[in-house]
């Protein structure tokens, strides 16, 4: 096999290998267990495919920048693939000093489900808005406030499991 084929079967391999590993480590901390022992087997083989071919052939060096390419570009696809998918929940912690009911009343009009605490914070007393919310509809929420209150402190955190509470059925655009 050519030297560029086999470079390019082991990229290949290794993109895949470790774009799978990326999306089955997500999988696992969002408790989808068996979804990630799927993708495990499948990013074994691709492995296993590209070592192969490295060790065969072991004399041309070029192949280990392949293997090391493939590595790389893979965990940045794996990135990529992920945050297109955007599976799962997060928390949005949300504090407005200028406009906080009117960024409260539109978020609920828009179907998120918000529950407002009062705190004291330097600058005195203020809410804070906590939205529980699907990753894939982050970036609206995200606009929303920034169209609202542009000076708005904003705390985003992956929510593995959530048990109770209410997700209104209302489909996000």
């Amino acid at each position: 096999m050519p030297v560029m084929l086999t470079g390019a079967l082991i990229f290949g391999a290794r993109v895949a290998d470790m774009s799978l590993a990326t999306f089955r480590i997500l999988m696992l901390m969002r408790g989808q267990n068996l979804t990630a022992a799927a993708i495990g087997f499948f990013e074994s083989a691709f492995y296993i495919v590209a070592l192969i071919e490295v060790i065969k052939h072991v004399n041309d060096p070029i192949n280990v920048l392949f293997f090391a390419g493939g590595f790389a570009a893979g965990n940045y696809v794996g990135g990529y693939i992920e945050e297109r998918v955007a599976i799962g929940y997060v928390s949005a912690q949300i504090i407005s000093l200028q406009s906080y009911e009117s960024l409260n009343r539109k978020l609920r009009n828009e179907g998120f489900g918000v529950t407002a605490v009062e705190g004291c914070g330097k600058d005195g007393m203020h809410y804070v808005l906590y939205v529980m919310l699907k990753r894939r509809h982050l970036p609206k929420m995200m606009r929303m406030v920034e169209a609202q209150d542009p000076h708005a402190f904003i705390s985003v955190m992956d929510t593995r499991k959530i048990v109770g509470g209410f997700f209104t059925r209302r489909k996000f655009k």
